[in-house]
C-alpha cells in the first residue's frame, strides 16, 4: 500500500525518540553519579572528565529537538502522539538543565579537593534518590506508567527533608568553626544543585501524568500548602 513505508518510518522516528530520550537519561544519571563520587573523592580528574560530558547532553538536547520537529512538520501527530512529542520537547530541556546542574557540583567538587576535607553528610544519599528519580520519571514516560510518576514526585518530598538536614549541619559545622565557612557555601550549594535537579526529575514526572491521564498536577501541591 502507498502510505506503508511512511507509517514505517513514521513510527521508526518515534521509537528513535523514546531512544534518545532514555540514552539522554541514563547519561544524566551517569553525570550525578560522577559528580558526587568526584566531591567525596575529591577527584579533581574525574570532575573535569564529567563536565565534558556535558558537551554530550547538550548534543542530545539538539538532536532530539530536532527529531521532534521533523515528525511535527512531516506527520503532523495527532492525539496522544502529538501530546507525546510535545512532552518530549520539555523533558529535553529539562534533562538538560540536569545535566549543566551536574556540571555546578562538579565545579564546587573542583574547588574542595583543594581545601580541608569536610564532612558530607547526607548529601551521598541525596544523590542516591535524585539519580533514581531522573531514571524512573524518564522511563515512566517512555512506559507511560502514571503511578510510577507520581512516586517521582513523592521522593521529591524527601530530597527537601535532606537538603534541610545538610543545611542545618554544615550551618552548625560554620558557626562552631569560622574556617569552614568557605567550605561549608560550597557543600550547601552542592545540595542546592541536587534539590533543583530533584525538582526537574518532578516537573519530567508532572508532565507524563498529564500526558496518560491528562490531569494538569504541575504546582498543585505548592498552592495546596500555600492555602494551609
Amino acid at each position: 500500500m502507498p502510505g506503508t513505508h511512511t507509517d514505517r518510518e513514521y513510527e521508526a522516528r518515534l521509537d528513535e525518540l523514546r531512544e534518545r530520550l532514555v540514552r539522554m537519561g541514563r547519561r544524566v544519571e551517569g553525570m550525578i553519579a560522577s559528580a558526587v563520587q568526584a566531591l567525596i573523592e575529591r577527584d579533581d580528574e574525574l570532575a573535569k572528565a564529567t563536565i565534558l560530558e556535558d558537551d554530550l547532553i547538550d548534543l542530545d538536547e539538539m538532536a532530539s529537538d530536532e527529531l521532534c520537529l521533523l515528525i511535527l512538520a512531516r506527520w503532523q501527530p495527532m492525539a496522544s502522539d502529538l501530546r507525546f512529542v510535545l512532552t518530549a520537547l520539555k523533558m529535553v530541556t529539562n534533562l538538560e538543565r540536569m545535566g549543566d546542574l551536574a556540571v555546578n557540583v562538579c565545579e564546587r567538587a573542583q574547588d574542595l579537593s583543594k581545601m580541608e576535607p569536610l564532612v558530607y553528610q547526607n548529601v551521598p544519599i541525596m544523590a542516591d534518590i535524585v539519580k533514581s528519580m531522573v531514571g524512573d520519571a524518564v522511563q515512566s514516560f517512555i512506559d507511560r506508567t502514571p503511578d510510577k510518576a507520581r512516586e517521582v514526585m513523592r521522593r521529591d518530598d524527601e530530597v527537601d527533608e535532606l537538603y534541610v538536614k545538610v543545611f542545618r549541619t554544615i550551618l552548625g559545622t560554620m558557626k562552631e568553626d569560622p574556617e569552614s565557612i568557605h567550605r561549608g557555601i560550597h557543600v550547601q550549594s552542592v545540595a542546592k544543585y541536587l534539590e533543583r535537579i530533584a525538582d526537574h526529575a518532578t516537573n519530567l514526572a508532572e508532565e507524563t501524568v498529564f500526558l496518560v491521564e491528562g490531569d494538569d498536577v504541575r504546582h498543585r501541591i505548592r498552592l495546596a500548602r500555600g492555602k494551609e
